[in-house]
């Protein structure tokens, strides 16, 4: 079954290439293409397409349908290229005619931009609740460190002193933003394209209004055209939310894999959370943290695939446009494992005060001793040389 079957069986090739590897990335989908489904049932319901007996039926195979996809025991099957003629052929075998009615007043083109954002919509708010848990134990980390003082650095070079706790502080607050950024992404893809069809509406009046109740929407997307220029466009901007979480992930890692270091020694890894050599007995490696920052640059190249995919595009539906759900869906797993994982470091690191404390050698008090002499009354210019000449004779007599 294919739901644009009009009686001709096309080219095999044409079958196969087209349909892609939709039926696996789709069942990341299903259990909200069912959810939409039963909206849009109900909808039909209320215009008479459908009488009580009908939509039960139709009520009860699609929650069987999600359940099995939540469970893992839907396979689609390559001929039918994707969750969504799945799921009409399940209702039209089990059920016969009113599997058959339920894509009146419906498109493809609209069925699978309310599913793709439903399953978005879920997944920003797993998002939101992964970073506030590494919120959390960021916070417990930044209390529980916030006396050891440690220095900072520029350049790579020490710099200034701060405290384990203020290093911890400044991730709790870019975790902050962060929140802020999957918030607004968030608010921006809540609105309803159910009804819209294939970006021309439908030729009968529907309640577009009721599904989006529904479904749990804020609000709809108004105009039928723009509903199609979305895709993509808000994918790009998920993905790009994705990447400001991922950034700050990348440069934690970074801090703690230098910090960790027996050059440094300030952060305490251990050993359970890293892995060894199949050569040198001694390592200790931070494989995880080396991932997760490599991982930003995969979450990268997911947004700038779909930004690519709708750049060039007249209005309109492209099916160019098929090949943006596999990056989103991919760059989800991505960060919600890498914030896992960046909980789990926080949760079990320790830092070595006396290490902290042996790093804050007389060079990075300089600053602090050029204001000193300002409060003297020394101008700061001249504060600066001083100290900059005293610290180059120290080097000299050293």
């Amino acid at each position: 079954m294919r739901l644009w079957d009009k009686g001709i069986d096309p080219d095999a090739m044409v079958a196969e290439f087209t349909a892609g590897n939709d039926p696996e990335i789709d069942l990341e989908i299903l259990q909200f293409d069912c959810q939409a489904s039963a909206a849009h049932a109900r909808m039909l319901k209320s215009l008479n397409i459908f009488d009580q007996v009908e939509l039960d039926g139709i009520i009860t195979e699609l929650d069987a349908i999600r359940k099995e996809a939540l469970a893992g025991t839907v396979t689609i099957p390559p001929e039918m290229e994707d969750c969504h003629t799945y799921v009409e052929d399940r209702l039209t075998r089990v059920l016969g005619e009113p599997g058959r009615k339920i894509h009146t007043a419906r498109s493809r083109n609209d069925q699978v931009l309310t599913a793709v954002r439903l399953y978005e919509k879920d997944r920003l708010e797993k998002i939101r609740e992964s970073l506030s848990i590494l919120s959390r134990s960021l916070e417990s980390f930044s209390r529980k460190h916030s006396d050891i003082p440690m220095p900072g650095y520029t350049h790579t070079r020490r710099a200034m002193p701060y405290s384990a706790g203020l290093w911890a502080g400044c991730f709790l607050e870019a975790l902050a933003d962060d929140l802020t950024i999957v918030a607004s992404v968030a608010a921006l893809i809540d609105r309803s394209p159910l009804g819209t069809g294939a970006g021309y509406g439908v030729p009968m009046e529907i309640d577009r209004e009721m599904t989006a109740r529904e479904l749990g929407f804020a609000g709809l997307l108004e105009n039928s055209s723009y509903a199609q220029l979305t895709r993509g466009k808000y994918e790009a901007a998920v993905l790009h939310a994705l990447f400001q979480v991922m950034l700050d992930l990348n440069r934690m890692a970074s801090d703690i894999i230098l910090f960790s270091s027996a050059e440094f020694g300030f952060f305490i890894l251990p050993e359970k959370l890293c892995t060894g050599s199949s050569i040198m007995p001694q390592k200790k490696n931070p494989d995880l943290l080396e991932l997760v920052r490599a991982r930003l640059h995969l979450i990268s190249s997911c947004e700038i695939q779909v930004r690519g995919l709708i750049s060039n595009l007249t209005s309109g539906y492209h099916r160019d446009i098929q090949l943006s759900k596999e990056p989103v869906i991919r760059a989800f797993r991505i960060t919600l494992d890498c914030l896992a994982v960046m909980t789990k470091i926080f949760t079990e690191m320790s830092v070595d005060r006396e290490a902290c404390q042996k790093a804050l050698t007389p060079e990075v008090f300089a600053t602090a001793r050029a204001y000193e002499l300002v409060r003297q009354g020394i101008p700061f210019r001249e504060a600066y040389r001083r100290v900059a000449a005293e610290l180059n004779a120290a080097a000299k007599d050293s």
